[in-house]
């Protein structure tokens, strides 16, 4: 069943500029290292491995990595894309001196745009606040694969329930968030996200952290 554009909204809305000001430092400092139990230099490590000089990042939240990472050329092609208006303005300040592309796009809707291909890109922290199945979900892969090059790396990270281990914080914090219709992942598990990317690419890496998994596909 496609998700409803409320249950997509939802999962964006939260992301107002003051919430996004206080991201870094609840999420990325407190968040991950403590409930989530996969520290943020761990993320960054994963994005420095993958990052390339022509990249597409989807779901961008405020541009940390993006802004923290060394890239392989001094003045590399980023893009964002995003739902959310505010996270684009404030991902696309922060890494200004890149004069980044914008896009905003719902990702679980094919992208009707013009846009030439990427050689990597990233879904960092996406997938569990998207409604619906993981199955359900996998349809980002298939609407990013157009915009990859031949040889191009998608990778990214999320939050699972099963298959991971969870402590008692982040049981309780994802029963929250799932409550308020800021993630969607009661039904997220390692299996499910293994076998749709193993359906769409010949290459699949994934790494769990906490209850963090992270991903790196290519064909």
């Amino acid at each position: 069943m496609k998700p409803s554009t409320a249950a997509v909204e939802a999962g964006q809305a939260v992301y107002s500029r003051k919430i996004l000001s206080a991201y870094d430092l609840l999420v990325l400092g407190v968040s991950n290292r403590w409930i989530w139990q996969c520290p943020s230099a761990r993320i960054e490590a994963h994005y420095s491995r993958h990052l390339s000089a022509n990249h597409l990042d989807v779901g961008v939240g405020t541009g940390y990595f993006l802004d923290r990472c060394r890239y392989p050329q001094a003045a590399p092609r980023i893009a964002l894309m995003d739902l959310n208006d505010n996270s684009l303005a404030f991902a696309s300040n922060r890494i200004a001196r890149y004069h980044p592309e914008t896009y905003r796009q719902n990702i679980l809707e094919p992208v009707k745009a013009p846009i030439p291909a990427f050689d990597s890109i990233g879904i960092n922290y996406l997938l569990h606040c998207l409604p619906g199945t993981i199955a359900g979900k996998a349809l980002v892969f298939d609407h990013l694969r157009p915009l990859m090059k031949p040889g191009a790396r998608l990778f990214g990270s999320t939050l699972l329930q099963g298959g991971v281990e969870r402590g008692w914080a982040a049981r309780r914090l994802m029963e929250i968030y799932n409550r308020k219709g800021i993630f969607c992942n009661s039904a997220d598990d390692l299996d499910g996200l293994r076998t749709e990317l193993g359906h769409r690419f010949h290459h699949v890496d994934i790494e769990v952290v906490g209850c963090v998994a992270l991903f790196a596909c290519a064909d």
